[in-house]
This record gives C-alpha cells, sequence and structure tokens, in this order.
C-alpha cells in the first residue's frame, strides 16, 4: 500500500494485487485497516479512528482506491459514484487484440454468487444488469496489448467479464479464460487515473499513477 494523496476529509492509496480491501473468509487484513493504522500512526490519534469504503478492487487488481476520512465525505462520495461523478480510468494487458481499435460494449451481466463469476449476454435475461464500458487499445508489445479502459456502470468484474465476452480475456486471469496464471497470483489489470471533485472543498482532483511492473514495458 502507497499513499497517493491525502487531506483531512479523503486518503487515495495505491493497492498492490495481493490485498483485498475489506476482510473476507480469508482472515487476511484487509487494506481498509491497513490505511486505519496509517492515519493512528501519523496522525498521533488515540482514539478509534474513521475509516469509511465507498468502492472496492478485486483483490488480484492493483490500482487506486478511495476511502473517506470523515462521515460528510463518505456521504457525499457514495452519492458521487452512484451518480457516476467519479471517473475511473483502467489499464487492462490482453493476448488477443480487439477487432476494433476502440469501441463501447455493451451486456447484461448476471453474476452467479457461488461462483463468484459474472456472465455475459448480448440482450438482457432474467436478473441481469446493464453493464457498460469504452475501451480503446493505446500500446503494442511482441505478444500483448495494453487497453485503456473507461466504466459507465459499476457492475461485478465488469472489466473482466465484458473484456472476455469479446475474446479478450484479461493476462492472468484464469477465472475468465486466460491461458495461463501470472506468477504473483495477479491479473495484469491496474486503475490507474482517478478524477473528480473533492467532496467538501470542490478541488478538482485528478491522480493518474506512473507505469510500472508489467506496464512499463509498453510505454
Amino acid at each position: 500500500m502507497t499513499v497517493v494523496y491525502e487531506d483531512n476529509h479523503i486518503i487515495i492509496v495505491n493497492k498492490s494485487s495481493s490485498e483485498i480491501v475489506q476482510g473476507d473468509k480469508t482472515g487476511d487484513t484487509p487494506l481498509s485497516e491497513l490505511v486505519k493504522q496509517y492515519i493512528k500512526k501519523t496522525c498521533a490519534k488515540s482514539g478509534e479512528v474513521f475509516l469509511g469504503v465507498v468502492h472496492r478492487l478485486d483483490r488480484p487488481v492493483s490500482g487506486l482506491v478511495l476511502f473517506a476520512r470523515t462521515s460528510k465525505a463518505l456521504s457525499r462520495l457514495g452519492r458521487m459514484f452512484a451518480e457516476g461523478e467519479i471517473h475511473k480510468s483502467y489499464w487492462a494487458i490482453v493476448h488477443e487484440c480487439p477487432l476494433q481499435p476502440q469501441a463501447t460494449l455493451v451486456h447484461w451481466l448476471v453474476r452467479n454468487e457461488r461462483q463468484n463469476k459474472s456472465y455475459a449476454y448480448d440482450h438482457e435475461v432474467p436478473h441481469s444488469k446493464r453493464a457498460e464500458l469504452d475501451y480503446r487499445v493505446i500500446a503494442h508489445s511482441q505478444h500483448y496489448h495494453l487497453l485503456e479502459v473507461n466504466l459507465k456502470t459499476g457492475r461485478h468484474h465488469q472489466i473482466r467479464c465484458q473484456l472476455a465476452a469479446i475474446g479478450c480475456p484479461i493476462k492472468g486471469d484464469l477465472k475468465y479464460g486466460a491461458r495461463r496464471s501470472n506468477p504473483d497470483g495477479s491479473i495484469s489489470l491496474q486503475a490507474h487515473a482517478m478524477q473528480f471533485v473533492h467532496p467538501v472543498s470542490k478541488a478538482n482532483i485528478d491522480i493518474t499513477l506512473q507505469p510500472e511492473g508489467e506496464f512499463s514495458m509498453f510505454f
């Protein structure tokens, strides 16, 4: 975990692919607890630290995660996410290049809770939710292609599922059809940029990660 922005109301961290945002059945220490510990130490707080989780990234996904440090920020950020006022961009490495260099994908996703997996359909089916994203191919290497993805909706495993549905599963994502896993258990998907208006100060927040690791080979 690396802190990339913080003030009295919000904190943004760069999550590694091994970290979970909130606790689960594994019992591993979640990112939310690590951030609380960081705030408690750096701010010398003696009491309980408030931290609100406003969105999540899948465990094998890396990148930017936004937390609220006050209840005022939490309520406002929740509304902003629901109304699409927080813009997130992702990088995805895929083995198969999409047929179109850029496009908008629309599917109807059905989540299977038992399998922890979503299934994509090209038409509405029972219990499905509409999912929309934009992608564009921005770079190539000898064997892989780098896509920039912008979400229009926020569905379970949306990017992973929709890219797999067009024959372009994300590198390392065995659950959605990748040929092999990544050595560290990650998938090659990173939330690399985030833009929004601060929920309290109204300042423009624009955070972009620099390419590193396997993403740096494209730049």
